[in-house]
């Protein structure tokens, strides 16, 4: 399958290895940093170097390939969309802007290929597990969602580094959120709705944040009385990013905000990726509540360290691009992440790193050796990777 791979940030290069270690994907990454793409060097990889803003430029790289994935800042989903609209190229991407999916999916109204927005982990695998943990259900009642990507050791103040792109944490940070409140869908405020539990006795906090949910909002509308998404992070990090946004007005200078981050808060590839859902409701007519919970901690992929957030988006959507090629998922028009069906995603090359035992550095906190702290999903026991996912393990070795 031809594919053209716009962004060889952190993302996109992960992306880019994973897919070339199967020998199933022909890739194409472009970016408009020479260098960049000069860094990576992915033996196997073809490069290309492009101006993304050129509307252009765009349709005549992504003409010819079976699709395009867009591994870009968020304010690209729309352009790239629009570009393989015209070009007749499915379109993959991992944006988390809730008015870019819409928009994309009225271009995908009545269109001959597939656009899948909000492949990776949040939105992305959150909608998928969540989605199957509801359909256990009789009747649904709430819904409670719960992602972070954080660093294993926070040192600063905010006990927060980067892990992705800074573009969109601070657009997660400042757009409204969607959700369920008591039937309704109502929309909420970012950093609101703070809350605060332990897994394995560390203390998390966790507030609204947009984006995350996906479409789940409206796949689920009348059929649960409470769903909400709302990012983790380690306690006090929620006060200070109010200050910043509300207090100090830096809502309204994302860019200036973001660079005041660059400047001051170090990026660290020694992260974690929490994941943690549960949903209660009626089965057989007795009260139940099932939860989802997963840890994912930085490894190695292909002989380079990747961090946990890395490997969890990447994985992500080439889990999706994996599926859409073995003919799991429709091939034409707006595709859902819900429409992926969870064990289809767990047993695939790509998604089971959601089940795989990474390791946690060896100077992590006692509690956070734990890698799967609980699943339940259908009932089974967790898939349990074997001998033959030899391409897999020699991907994330």
């Amino acid at each position: 399958m031809k594919i053209t791979l716009l962004g060889a940030g952190h993302i996109g290069s992960t992306i880019a290895r994973l897919l070339q270690a199967t020998g199933d994907y022909d890739v194409l990454l472009a970016d408009r940093n020479a260098q960049s793409l000069l860094d990576l060097a992915i033996p196997g990889i073809k490069t290309a170097i492009i101006d993304s803003s050129n509307p252009e430029a765009l349709h005549d790289l992504i003409k010819s390939r079976d699709a395009v994935i867009n591994a870009l800042p968020y304010q690209m989903a729309i352009p790239v969309a629009q570009a393989a609209k015209s070009a007749g190229t499915h379109c993959f991407d991992l944006t988390e802007d809730v008015h870019a999916t819409k928009l994309i999916r009225s271009l995908a109204q009545g269109a001959n290929t597939a656009f899948m927005p909000q492949c990776g982990l949040a939105p992305g695998f959150i909608s998928i597990a969540t989605y199957a943990l509801s359909q256990r259900f009789d009747q649904v009642f709430d819904i409670k969602m719960r992602v972070g990507a954080l660093p294993e050791f926070p040192t600063n103040a905010l006990k927060y580094n980067p892990t992705w792109s800074l573009d969109g944490l601070v657009n997660e940070y400042i757009r409204p959120c969607e959700a369920i409140l008591a039937g309704q869908l109502r929309e909420v405020q970012p950093l609101e709705g703070l809350e605060h539990f332990s897994i394995d006795g560390i203390e998390y906090e966790a507030f609204n944040t947009s984006g995350g949910l996906g479409t789940l909002c409206e796949t689920l509308a009348g059929k649960v009385r409470n769903l909400d998404y709302k990012t983790v992070r380690y306690p006090g990090h929620c006060a200070l990013m109010r200050f910043l946004l509300a207090d100090l007005g830096l809502a309204s200078q994302p860019e200036q905000l973001k660079s005041i981050l660059r400047a001051a808060i170090p990026e660290t590839e020694q992260d974690l990726v929490l994941i943690f859902i549960m949903v209660s409701g009626l089965r057989q007519g007795k009260l139940v509540q099932d939860v989802f919970s997963r840890k994912i901690f930085a490894s190695q992929l292909s002989g380079r360290p990747g961090s946990a957030i890395q490997i969890a988006t990447a994985s992500g959507i080439c889990a999706a691009l994996d599926l859409f090629r073995e003919e799991r998922l429709p091939q034409a028009g707006f595709i859902t992440q819900e429409s992926i069906d969870l064990n289809d995603f767990l047993h695939n090359r790509f998604g089971r790193v959601y089940n795989l035992n990474t390791t946690p550095s060896a100077h992590t906190d006692a509690g956070h050796k734990a890698n799967n702290i609980g699943c339940k999903t259908d009932g089974n026991n967790a898939y349990t990777p074997t001998s033959d996912d030899q391409t897999l393990a020699s991907a994330y070795e």
